[in-house]
């Protein structure tokens, strides 16, 4: 993935934040809820790999969001035998 398609991904996860700011406590649920619903398989596979190597441009609500969506693909796997 291009450093400007990632710049992307993580602007639009910083706005979708921003844009449910109002919600109070119910904020990180709905953009977490947003970012599964909305985003391609692939857009939410790059934005957890970035927030696991670095996650700094990531706002605090949008990180705790991509947070819950690296569980869900953590909880989507296999067990190892």
């Amino acid at each position: 993935m291009s450093r400007s398609q990632l710049d992307s991904l993580i602007h639009m996860a910083n706005q979708i934040a921003a844009n449910n700011a109002h919600y109070g406590d119910a904020t990180v649920e709905r953009v977490h809820n947003h970012l599964k619903k909305f985003w391609a398989r692939s857009m939410k596979r790059q934005i957890v790999e970035y927030l696991q190597q670095d996650g700094s441009q990531l706002s605090p609500l949008a990180r705790e969001a991509v947070a819950l969506l690296a569980q869900d693909q953590a909880e989507a796997r296999p067990a190892s035998a």
